[in-house]
Order: C-alpha cells, then structure tokens, then sequence
C-alpha cells in the first residue's frame, strides 16, 4: 500500500467503525482522536445517524469541525446547528415506504428532527434508542412525514432479505434516491445526489486540504464512497469483503480497537 505525503483531515464512520458494537467509544479510540489533534491533523466523522445522534461523541471526542448526518445528506456543527440539508424528493420517499410495506418489514422516518416509527417493539428499536439516545415519535401514519423526510430506513432482522430489497429498491428508485446498507439490518434511503464521498469533497473544498490528504475510515457499502473520495481508504476487519476491496488498507474490528490501530500505524505513522 502507498503511504500518503502527510495526511491533513480524517474523517470516520461511526457504527462499525468508531465506536463498538455495543456503541461504545473506548478509551483507545478517544486517545487516538486526541493524539490527531495533537499533531495537528483535522477530525471529523461521517454517519447514517442524525444529527441528535452524533451529540454524545462531539464532548468525548471534541469535535469541532463539521459533521455530515444521514450519509452526509445533512451537515451539522458541533453544535448540532444544521448547515445544510437535502431531502428526499416526496415520490421517492413515498415509493419507499410502500416497498418496505410490501416486504413487510419495518420503515422508520426521520423528520423534522426526530425519528418517526410506527411499532416502538420492533426489532431494533431499543438498539437505535441506545445509539442515538433518543426516543422515537411513535405515529400510526407515516405518510404525512414523506414531504420532509431525511432519511428513511428499512429494518429487518432477515439481513439477506434486505439485501435483495436493496438491489430491488435502487433498481426502482433510479437517481431519484440514494439506496445504501449503512448495518446489515438497516437499509438507508437518502437524497439523490449526496453520499459520504460527497461531504469529504465539499469538507476538503472548504479546509483548503487536497483529496490526497485526507483519510477515511469506515465498514459499509455507504463509505465506500468516502473511499473514493480520500487518499488513504481504511476499512475495518469486520467490513464486508467488497468494501474491503475498496479500501486501501485494512485494520481490526471495531471491537478489537482497529480504529485506534488505524490512527496509529497508518495515519501518525505515516506522517
């Protein structure tokens, strides 16, 4: 693996990849957080989560660049203050749900803020409340959310059932949504047009840092394209084979702290 003349700017997942599989930061992948800011190297993170999501890391963590929400669809400061926002286009949104509906899995909505579902017993739900720390809105109808929907997700314990919906749905959607796994359980729709790739791009653009000096981290198909859009692409052992091959290097699992190893060897080490 070629190693990058110096890297500026990293920009991490956060669910597979920063923190644990029971959604923990551990004390090794905070001190390689610092250990950047100490070499003056930029942080940030880019997830599927919301905004509100993201709230517990900017203090462990102290972030203060901004950070991209919903596949970087929604970009926020550490604050939490929306910067920029695209929604799905209603139509899409609206052939989403009835896909889900016609699957017969679960569909969350996040709107306006919160995070809209209509079964609080479904499967997942007490996951998503430890990881965003938050509750859902609970509503027998979604359909008056689709107007303003960030992202909308599919949920299922079946992960190769939602893996044949996400083929079966891009096909559907076409450009007018993006259609990416961002858990093999969660099935994210999102704006056309914006992705991961995207928030670096627009984040270097707005630092002054060349592509060729950021790295990413992520576990994904959502992060392959904040692969392609760094120098250094850095997938967890525990990603999937193809997003392994996107990847320029892999480090451990997120809960053998392959984060922090990332950090150490193949960023710090290499500058």
């Amino acid at each position: 693996m070629r190693k990058p003349a110096g890297i500026a700017l990293v920009v991490s997942d956060v669910d597979g990849t920063l923190v644990t599989t029971d959604k923990n930061l551990t004390p090794a992948a905070i001190a390689a957080v610092r250990r950047l800011g100490e070499a003056g190297i930029g942080f940030t993170v880019a997830s599927s989560r919301p905004p509100v999501g993201l709230a517990s890391l900017v203090d462990a963590l102290d972030l203060r660049l901004p950070m991209g929400a919903f596949n970087g669809s929604t970009v926020c400061g550490p604050d939490l203050g929306i910067l920029s926002e695209v929604l799905i286009p209603e139509a899409a949104a609206r052939a989403a749900v009835a896909r889900f509906a016609a699957e017969g899995i679960d569909a969350w909505v996040f709107a306006g803020g919160a995070w809209h579902l209509r079964d609080p017993k479904a499967p997942y739900v007490d996951l998503e409340r430890r990881t965003l720390r938050a509750e859902p809105k609970v509503t027998a109808d979604l359909a008056p959310l689709l107007t303003h929907a960030a992202k909308i997700v599919g949920v299922s314990r079946d992960h190769d059932r939602l893996a044949a919906i996400e083929t079966a749905l891009a096909g559907d959607l076409g450009t007018r949504a993006a259609v990416h796994r961002s858990q093999a359980y969660y099935l994210d729709v999102t704006p056309p047009g914006t992705d991961k790739g995207g928030f670096v791009r627009d984040l270097g653009r707005r630092l002054g840092i060349p592509i060729e000096r950021i790295a990413t981290l992520g576990d994904a198909g959502n992060d392959v394209a904040m692969f392609r859009a760094s120098g250094l692409a850095i997938a967890m052992g525990n990603a999937d084979p193809t997003v392994r091959e996107a990847a320029h290097a892999v480090t451990g699992d997120n809960d053998s702290d392959g984060f922090a190893q990332a950090i150490e060897r193949l960023v710090l080490g290499a500058v």
